[in-house]
């Protein structure tokens, strides 16, 4: 059944983002609602972080990102329209089903119209969002406004951070290591594009990604990398930690084509569990395609156990 509407238009005002502050607000309203509820009704910071870092690459997030405050001024949602095109809105536990996801997807859609008449190429595809398996409401709210089961289908994966964490074999003169502040970032940046080709995560420059590293919630200590002995970070991955609940995320991450098969994700997986450890976290989460079989098999390997879904939602344009 859809979800039923409780209208508090008067409660409620939005504007577009403004400033980074907006997206600390944003990063403590996912981490306000998670300790309400479970670890899989809203995503991670670390979900958010990347998204606003595609936004901020590729778009303008003064367009792009909608925000909802009550009157006095507490966040209480907010709406991303990102490429591909894509939509999420995430709201408060208190303040769903009220209007304002309502709003968010008239926002969305009506932008994604307009900028579909300026640029067929860019923007004439299909409207993508999504949506946890088991989060009924969401799913007939999406089914109500035109969106239909789309083919890709990601799981969600939980691991323990309790006990001792296994120290991985690298290949010789192999390190393992977090990314330098500032010599790295060519490195860094160029392993991004070459794991991600052509897909829209990889499309990021040297200068896009020193941006991204000064961002609200970046931590240099969790972007960590295997260095290969000719110098070339070979592999990588991005962790990030929700402090509020106490559970890390890892995402993207991945191996150059030609470092592949010598363990080395595996190997700055594990680096980043035990530093998440140590500042305090007790699970990690990750998310991988449901057919993507290699990246489930390494995440098995260190521990992870399938938790929940994400399902794609489309409606044709």
């Amino acid at each position: 059944m859809p979800p039923t509407y409780t209208p508090l238009r008067n409660s409620f005002t939005s504007r577009l983002f403004e400033t980074e502050n907006d997206l600390l607000q944003m990063q403590s309203l996912l981490m306000e609602a998670r300790s309400r509820t479970d670890d899989w009704h809203y995503p991670h910071i670390g979900d958010l972080i990347f998204w606003f870092f595609m936004v901020s690459c590729h778009l303008t997030p003064q367009e792009f990102i909608r925000l909802w405050h009550d009157n006095g001024g507490k966040l209480l949602g907010y709406a991303i329209l990102g490429e591909d095109p894509s939509f999420d809105c995430q709201v408060l536990p208190e303040y769903e089903w009220c209007g304002i996801e309502t709003e968010a997807i008239v926002w969305a859609e009506t932008r994604q119209a307009e900028l579909r008449n300026q640029n067929p190429i860019a923007w004439g595809g299909n409207f993508v969002s999504g949506v946890r398996q088991d989060n009924p409401k969401r799913i007939a709210f999406l089914e109500q406004h035109g969106y239909q089961p789309g083919k890709y289908v990601e799981v969600n994966l939980l691991r323990t951070l309790d006990g001792l964490i296994p120290e991985a074999v690298l290949p010789p003169a192999c390190v393992v290591r977090s990314t330098a502040a500032v010599g790295d970032i060519p490195n860094r940046a160029s392993a991004q594009r070459e794991v991600w080709h052509p897909y829209t995560v990889g499309n990021v420059s040297d200068e896009d990604y020193a941006r991204f590293m000064q961002l609200p919630g970046y931590d240099r200590r969790l972007d960590v990398v295997a260095v290969a002995p000719d110098g070339v970070i070979a592999a990588y991955v991005n962790g990030w930690i929700d402090p509020v609940n106490r559970i890390g995320d890892f995402g993207p991450l991945g191996a150059r084509p030609g470092y592949r098969r010598q363990g080395l994700t595996r190997a700055v997986l594990l680096e980043c569990m035990r530093r998440m450890q140590r500042l305090g976290m007790n699970r990690v989460s990750v998310s991988t395609g449901v057919s993507n079989e290699a990246a489930l098999r390494l995440y098995a390997s260190v521990g992870f156990k399938p938790e929940n879904k994400y399902l794609e939602y489309v409606k044709t344009v």
